[in-house]
């Protein structure tokens, strides 16, 4: 008798054990509509492995703007985003992040010009395997030494043209949708981009700054002008260039970030990889510190 009572209180407690079904992770297409010109267009969605099983749980997101290579009509030329980032990793890589992470596409907005995307080719997009994944992209070389730049420069304009400004409305609603359909935790919401998406990051982080519980803006600078609400609300930031970058080139950096510093913000992250040029984004995606650094944030 003492023995039936053990077993049926062990059966008991791993109930809630098996109540939560696993599930495998998804890659969904989100359909809505833009703003900007009334088309129907698709965004990516991932859902994390457990999603399906886990009904009552709210889930950090992580909104991905991909570079300037990767831009496209939103529809077949979608898969252009896997290509690097978030997405990459946990769709191509396999790799168990749990994350709810959302991809929107840049239109062309005229960038179809540009030499590196005009002659692109649909056999650069990687595939997931039934089995294993594939090898990584190797990284950019650089015959450009390591040194030290000049803080003192002329600044550009806040953003690079055509950019990821001109999606708000779309993407700020494909936020909202993610919290109110898809379990999202509104207290957890990051964002983070790199080149093209590492200045759309910075604007969107200006124009929003109550959404966003971090931000992590990859190899792409920070205008001195867009700083104050960041400052003022005190967004933790996480911010990486690359040493050799000759694209978005490190002396830029400085500014924004000594900006930061003067309004009195403390939580600013800058990290230099040294030895790498533009693709710093490879070796930050790739690795395991950002995921966990954004975990570790958490709005009040």
């Amino acid at each position: 008798m003492k023995a039936k009572i053990i077993l049926l209180f062990l059966v008991t407690l791993t109930l809630p054990l098996f109540s939560q079904k696993w599930s495998p992770p998804e890659l969904r297409r989100i359909p809505f509509t833009s703003h900007h010109n009334q088309e129907q267009k698709n965004f990516y969605l991932y859902l994390p492995e457990g999603f399906d099983g886990n009904p009552d749980k709210k889930w950090p997101v992580i909104l991905f703007l991909h570079g300037n290579g990767e831009r496209g009509n939103s529809r077949e030329d979608l898969d252009w985003i896997l290509r690097e980032g978030p997405l990459y990793e946990v769709w191509i890589q396999k790799r168990n992040l749990p994350f709810i992470i959302i991809g929107p596409q840049l239109p062309m907005y005229g960038m179809d010009t540009v030499p590196y995307i005009r002659e692109r080719n649909v056999s650069m997009i990687p595939h997931r395997l039934d089995s294993g994944v594939p090898e990584r992209p190797t990284e950019f070389g650089s015959n450009r030494k390591m040194e030290p730049e000049a803080m003192t420069v002329i600044f550009p304009d806040p953003l690079p043209p055509a950019g990821w400004e001109r999606e708000e409305k779309d993407v700020m609603d494909m936020v909202e949708t993610v919290i109110r359909d898809y379990h999202g935790d509104s207290k957890r919401i990051y964002i983070t981009g790199w080149s093209y998406g590492g200045f759309g990051t910075w604007y969107l982080a200006n124009q929003h700054p109550k959404v966003w519980a971090a931000i992590a803006p990859v190899v792409g600078w920070g205008h001195p002008d867009l700083m104050d609400p960041i400052a003022k609300y005190k967004i933790p930031l996480w911010v990486f260039a690359g040493g050799r970058d000759q694209g978005v080139e490190l002396r830029y950096f400085y500014a924004g970030l000594n900006k930061l510093e003067e309004l009195g913000h403390l939580d600013v992250r800058f990290t230099i990889e040294a030895d790498m040029n533009h693709d710093v984004w490879r070796r930050v995606y790739g690795g395991e510190d950002l995921y966990n650094w954004f975990l570790s944030k958490r709005k009040e």
